[in-house]
């Protein structure tokens, strides 16, 4: 009834918290919609991957990017396979860029990439809209097949099935056997959809026109941009890697024993054996490529776990900073509420007299100021939750913006909303229990 009294001085008071409460809601949701969509889109491009990128040169005192001096090999993929515990798959890479054309229309696709069947299980693109995956035959002979992705569906079929049809990478035709799931974007902006995939043999010789190689750059120390392999393997008579069989030197034809790779793209069996994988497989590299103790590795390594931890602090570090300001509003909400309660003590200075000269104790009075003080937020802290979310869900059309359902935030802002309740409601609470009910009947 003493709240009702006055409803606007009551709804101004719980202005405050209101806007505090509703910041703290939306704020806490949107931040947690981001950490969501952050991972799923780092899962879309494969949550436990490594990429492995081929060696700097240096010249003149200038040390290139990576990728300047091809080092890695199939053969590498094939012994991370065997002797890496922690690494579930690996896939060579090779890329090409060119313009892809069918018919009289034509489509810059942002990859066309030559790789292996493992290609898929590295980046968790299980299934397929439509057709199926080249085997590891068509790797073998250099098949003209490929896959390609729903952007290049709509942008040269118009939406129709592709399968069976021919489309041609730089006059060379390939023959579309499957179809990719849609997979969007990534945290990037890349469009994943936008690509092709064909057995790494026939990107490499077919497509590139890359010469068969038979020998492996490697990173100097020095500045020289003449081949360092005499140097670093002395001896060796250009047999950089281990002796293999006779049985699989018979299973391997001869280009594909020698032909370098521009990546690979491995998956660790868990994202906790990432590091265990990133070990053993610089040990094998290392081993394979002859490089002692001391000397410089041939090859960089690259994971998506500094990636998602630099992505998710930043998201996290933004979302803290926002609350701190929601937090804030909650204080001044809560000073208010002090404020207009110490006026409301002053003006009901008769009321509490009259209140103590029938029988009230202290206790009554101070029960009384709390009850009202804490309904005051709480009433407050509702409205507030309600319009925290219809901000989130408003944010979230009109901006296409990810927001999360938090239960946490509610409960934490209801909990909140008492909190201040009871802090900022006491002072002026405990001053009306001490009032002397003879000068507060007195009181004009």
């Amino acid at each position: 009834q003493a709240l009702m009294r006055n409803p606007m001085r009551a709804l101004l008071t719980t202005l405050g918290i209101v806007i505090g409460v509703g910041a703290v809601i939306a704020m806490m949701e949107i931040g947690k919609g981001s950490s969501a969509a952050i991972q799923k889109s780092i899962a879309s491009m494969g949550a436990n991957t490594i990429l492995i990128l081929p060696g700097t040169a240096a010249s003149g005192g200038v040390t290139f990017g990576s990728g300047t001096v091809m080092t890695l090999t199939p053969m590498d993929g094939e012994a991370i396979q065997n002797e890496c515990p922690s690494v579930r798959s690996v896939a060579p890479i090779v890329r090409a860029r060119s313009q892809v054309v069918y018919g009289n229309r034509n489509w810059v696709p942002s990859s066309i990439l030559g790789t292996t069947p493992a290609y898929l299980d590295v980046r968790e693109w299980t299934e397929l809209a439509e057709g199926e995956v080249f085997s590891d035959r068509d790797v073998l002979n250099a098949n003209k097949v490929c896959l390609i992705g729903q952007t290049i569906v709509r942008e040269l079929f118009e939406g129709a099935s592709p399968i069976g049809k021919e489309i041609r990478i730089k006059n060379v035709s390939f023959r579309v056997i499957g179809v990719l799931a849609e997979k969007g974007a990534n945290m990037m902006g890349m469009d994943q959809d936008d690509i092709v995939l064909a057995p790494w043999t026939s990107i490499k010789f077919r497509v590139t026109g890359s010469p068969v190689v038979t020998a492996v750059q490697s990173t100097a120390a020095e500045s020289s941009s003449t081949s360092t392999m005499n140097r670093l393997y002395p001896g060796s008579s250009f047999k950089f890697y281990p002796e293999r069989s006779a049985a699989q030197e018979a299973n391997q034809p001869l280009p594909i024993r020698f032909a370098n790779v521009d990546q690979l793209f491995l998956a660790a069996v868990s994202t906790e054996e990432i590091s265990n994988a990133i070990e053993q497989v610089t040990q094998t590299l290392r081993a394979r490529h002859r490089i002692r103790e001391g000397e410089a590795d041939d090859f960089n390594i690259r994971n998506m776990t500094e990636m998602t931890k630099t992505l998710t602090s930043t998201a996290s570090l933004m979302t803290n900073l926002l609350l701190f300001v929601a937090l804030i509003s909650l204080v001044v909400g809560g000073v208010g509420i002090m404020n207009i309660m110490l006026v409301s003590v002053t003006e009901r200075t008769r009321e509490i007299g009259l209140r103590m000269a029938v029988g009230a104790r202290s206790r009554d009075i101070l029960r009384q100021f709390l009850i009202e003080a804490v309904v005051l937020c709480v009433a407050g802290g509702i409205i507030g939750i309600l319009l925290g979310r219809g901000g989130s869900y408003i944010v979230q059309l009109l901006l296409k913006w990810p927001i999360g359902y938090s239960p946490e935030a509610i409960l934490a802002s209801v909990l909140v909303s008492v909190g201040v309740g009871v802090i900022f409601g006491y002072y002026p609470a405990w001053r009306a229990s001490r009032l002397d009910p003879i000068e507060a009947l007195r009181y004009e």
